[in-house]
């Protein structure tokens, strides 16, 4: 074990980082050799220390982000308290079941820097699940009544035992329905309340003056027909002294079997850097990758040893549709299925069986029903599992969802994935801790969307890819 670590674990201890040393040496020889560990130490000296802005830690945001995905696997549902010494607030609204602080979390697993607050949601169901494994006490508010006063914000604030004197991370990942492409007949819809959240959500950041903040949508968000409400909240964060910077991002490039579009938007008062993907098109994971490995399930049937792992009894006439779907990424045949199907154009996935050796499309809510898109296992006759679905999404297996079956795909479909916050979370950290980045930094980021981009979801994602540079 290098000097240096066993001394800064003293130092920790003392400043009252409560972390049990013996969990942390088992961590070590599970997820790190001696020179990630001398990295993982300096990173959490600063993070103790209120962070510092005199070393660049860059170099080590792979490194983090391994351990934090080999951390994040072993994922277990937080004590209450437990992280409460830990210097970092984390205070997550619209939070729903958790996937964002989830990446947060991953990074606790690696050392301890991050004291979970609370998950505000106005579900409380999606709540009890934050609550059950951050370890935190369930808070079920509407945002938008917390936000419509200074006096609502303190009070919300004292409530969840917010320490002033302390750095915060603020999360505010708006759900993103009043912004999807699937409402093009609302567009130009002005009262949609999922709108102003995003409104709410910047009141509250220019009261609480967090140290970073972190926002999550649809990619359309930054599109033309709303960007007036992405500028209307970054008025209010300039306002507040805050460097704002955003993207789109495939959630592919952090690790997820999935492609998942979305925007990422973070504001620190100093400048910093766009978190970064770390797999490329011919590395993303595949479906084989995240539930190669489960039973075998027909419908109706469950895995005895994984209450999440069951399969919907689907109609027997759904099933025979299923079965003339070609296996391993197959298409509904012409002429087969609902005759309605062959009235509307832009049903071309429905009943569509995901590919094998590819990444999954976009995990909703809908994913246990072939007949919402191409939820349809690969080669076994039948929709998404919850646990397929969770795992689809980067969920560990230990991550315990609350609710019916209905609530749990809900929760998964809607939920930012785990592996990408970690990619956000580790980029937080780091640039948080970081001395402000170089001119070659600057120059060599991936850069930020500065101009709406086309309201074509074809587009944005051609956005994307051209905003992407290396150095």
């Amino acid at each position: 074990m290098p000097e240096i670590f066993e001394m800064s674990f003293i130092q920790y201890h003392k400043l009252g980082v409560n972390k049990d040393f013996g969990n942390y040496m088992q961590r070590k020889t599970q997820i790190g050799n001696d020179d990630e560990m001398l990295t993982r130490t300096k990173l959490l000296e600063a993070a103790v220390s209120n962070g510092t802005n005199t070393t660049d830690f860059r170099n080590d945001k792979t490194a983090l982000f391994n351990a934090a995905v080999s951390a994040l696997c072993d994922f277990s549902p937080l004590e209450l308290g437990s992280a409460s010494s830990n210097p970092i607030q984390i205070l997550d609204f619209f939070s729903g079941a958790g996937g964002t602080s989830l990446g947060f979390a991953a990074i606790n697993g690696v050392f301890p820097v991050f004291n979970f607050l609370a998950g505000c949601d106005i579900n409380p169901i999606s709540a009890a699940t934050y609550s059950k494994n951050f370890g935190t006490p369930t808070v079920c508010h509407d945002i938008l009544e917390i936000s419509k006063t200074r006096e609502n914000i303190h009070v919300f604030l004292d409530t969840v035992g917010f320490d002033y004197s302390k750095p915060v991370i603020l999360i505010g990942c708006a759900p993103c329905q009043g912004f999807s492409s699937h409402r093009k007949k609302h567009w130009d819809e002005e009262d949609d309340d999922r709108n102003s959240l995003v409104i709410a959500f910047s009141r509250i950041v220019a009261e609480v003056n967090p140290d970073v903040f972190v926002m999550e949508n649809v990619p359309e968000f930054l599109s033309e027909r709303y960007w007036k409400y992405f500028n209307k909240a970054r008025q209010f964060f300039s306002k507040s002294g805050y460097i704002v910077k955003q993207n789109i991002y495939n959630a592919a490039e952090f690790g997820v079997p999935q492609e998942r579009f979305r925007s990422i938007i973070v504001g620190m008062k100093k400048n910093f850097l766009l978190p970064e993907g770390c797999f490329t098109p011919d590395e993303y994971k595949t479906v084989r990758d995240a539930i190669g490995g489960l039973r075998s399930l027909e419908a109706g049937q469950s895995d005895p040893t994984d209450p999440l792992h069951k399969a919907v009894a689907h109609k027997q006439s759904t099933v025979e549709i299923i079965k003339k779907v070609p296996h391993d990424g197959g298409s509904l045949p012409a002429g087969e299925g609902p005759k309605c199907l062959a009235k509307v154009n832009g049903f071309y996935d429905v009943y569509g069986r995901l590919s094998w050796d590819k990444p999954a499309i976009t995990i909703t809510h809908y994913a246990r029903n072939p007949a919402s898109g191409r939820y349809t296992h690969p080669v076994q006759d039948r929709g998404l599992t919850a646990r397929e679905a969770a795992r689809l999404q980067s969920f560990p297996d230990n991550f315990q969802f609350e609710g019916k079956s209905d609530d749990i795909y809900r929760q998964i479909g809607e939920a930012v994935p785990p592996l990408l916050s970690c990619g956000v979370a580790v980029n937080a950290l780091i640039e948080y801790l970081s001395a402000g980045p170089t001119n070659v930094q600057l120059k060599n980021e991936i850069g930020s969307v500065e101009m709406p981009v086309s309201n074509s979801y074809s587009s944005l994602i051609a956005a994307m890819k051209k905003t992407r540079r290396r150095a």
